[in-house]
């Protein structure tokens, strides 16, 4: 009788006695909504870098594409890790002088993960514009040491300014929704600084000739346009930090408006100016307007954006044309121009543009005059930060690599390999046109003496 009471305690002790959960509240469903909401954002974002890693190589040289895959990867990651040590801190931490951020450091005391895997996402982003603007010609060690320096330090404290709340650019009235200013002219004006520094590529200017070095695929290019596109959504979507019902269509129409209208204009533009509609320019509009929409997608009608959004296009092909052939700046991918023009331009528009303080809705000049004040802020900022550090890592060694490296592409001079496979097809002797061996043989010769130089 004992054993079986026994036995009969024991079995009822195993068995598991049901759990109910809390019910649900209004409060908490909410909650829940906001972070799924936040965390699909954070995901298209991440996306967007494969959406750059394909306009990078699709407009680039073939020879180069291992080498811009890797910066991208290269970015994403230490971006990640960089951000969670330092930048978070620095962007998010209790104010310092409403300069920069004093605590918070490797997320100490931080609770809401959510938002900073949506910011590391956004810092990544900034720090892969300088990605494309340097292309082809940097070395790979220096371009990790920029973007060190500019996710750690120099990004956070540009966020810190605008998003922290009690940074001193807010306290102005500084408004940027979603980054026109903190990531995209951020981003720019370092590449320019660092292109400035590295100058042209082997080629792009001979005297005062401008040569065009077309990329090597074009369609890859426009896959990735799409991706940035679709990833967009997401970038200013997920910005509202909220699945606010009333808040976040609006902010997805502007953005899609502005993005059409920009493609539009872009395309129309050229057609004007060129007498033909130019495929690289008006890929690139599309690019111009989701920059463009990004600072006031939140406070910009319907109408208003598809305005910022025909303006960004034409601003757009100006751009690139004034950097490349006035000031000879060589940009491969147009990346200074799509966000560092741009952006400004859409930081300007919410002084212009915004239902509440637009210059065109009663609100006056002070909103513009503020908007000027953050972008002539953010680029001195930038400019100098990312200068001195080029210049005293430039006194240790070249940022820029060999031009027998440079002709022969950065894919094996700095990786050993390449992103493709190239093959001639040998035909037969008689198959051959006369006209077409000579041409094949200087190509096979050029090849074996290319290779014995390397190895």
């Amino acid at each position: 009788m004992f054993k079986k009471s026994t036995l009969l305690f024991v079995l009822f002790l195993l068995i598991a006695s049901p759990v109910y959960a809390a019910t649900p509240t209004t409060e908490s469903l909410q909650l829940s909504v906001d972070l799924v909401w936040v965390m699909l954002g954070a995901f298209l974002v991440f996306f967007m870098h494969a959406g750059f890693a394909m306009v990078e190589s699709g407009f680039t040289r073939a020879k180069n594409s291992l080498n811009i895959l890797m910066k991208n990867f290269i970015t994403i990651s230490m971006a990640s890790l960089l951000f969670f040590i330092v930048g978070y801190g620095l962007m998010f931490g209790t104010s310092a002088g409403s300069i920069v951020g004093s605590d918070g450091f490797l997320l100490s005391g931080v609770e809401d993960i959510s938002f900073f895997v949506f910011q590391a996402m956004f810092v990544a982003t900034c720090a892969t514009i300088i990605s494309g603007a340097v292309a082809e010609r940097m070395k790979f060690g220096s371009y990790v040491l920029v973007v060190i320096a500019m996710t750690a330090v120099i990004y956070p404290v540009v966020g810190h300014w605008i998003w922290q709340g009690d940074g001193w650019l807010t306290a102005l009235g500084f408004s940027d929704f979603a980054g026109s200013t903190v990531v995209h002219l951020t981003g720019a004006v370092g590449a320019l600084t660092v292109v400035l520094f590295l100058g042209p590529r082997v080629g792009k200017y001979s005297g005062k000739k401008v040569n065009v070095i077309p990329g090597h695929n074009i369609p890859i290019g426009a896959l990735g346009v799409f991706i940035l596109w679709l990833g967009w959504f997401g970038f200013n979507g997920g910005s509202t930090l909220a699945a606010d019902p009333s808040l976040v269509p609006m902010v997805i129409g502007t953005t899609l408006l502005s993005t059409s209208a920009a493609l539009v204009s872009s395309a129309l533009y050229t057609k004007i100016r060129f007498k033909r509609v130019d495929a690289s320019l008006s890929l690139n509009g599309v690019l111009a307007g989701l920059v463009g929409i990004t600072a006031g997608c939140a406070e910009i009608s319907l109408g208003g954006s598809i305005i910022v959004g025909l303006l960004s296009g034409v601003f757009l092909v100006e751009g690139i044309r004034f950097l490349d052939t006035k000031l000879r700046i060589d940009d491969p991918v147009g990346a200074i121009t799509v966000h560092g023009i741009c952006g400004i331009w859409g930081t300007l528009a919410v002084g212009l543009f915004s239902t509440s303080t637009g210059l065109f809705y009663g609100g006056g000049f002070s909103q513009l005059i503020v908007q000027l004040i953050g972008v002539i802020a953010v680029v001195a900022w930038t400019m100098i930060t990312v200068g001195v550090f080029i210049f005293v890592i430039s006194r240790f060694s070249s940022i820029r690599v060999s031009e027998e490296e440079e002709i022969a592409g950065l894919d094996f001079a700095e990786h050993g390999s390449n992103a493709y496979e190239l093959k001639e097809v040998l035909l037969t002797e008689e198959n051959v046109p006369a006209s077409h061996k000579l041409g094949l043989a200087d190509r096979l010769n050029s090849l074996t003496v290319r290779d014995k130089k390397l190895s």
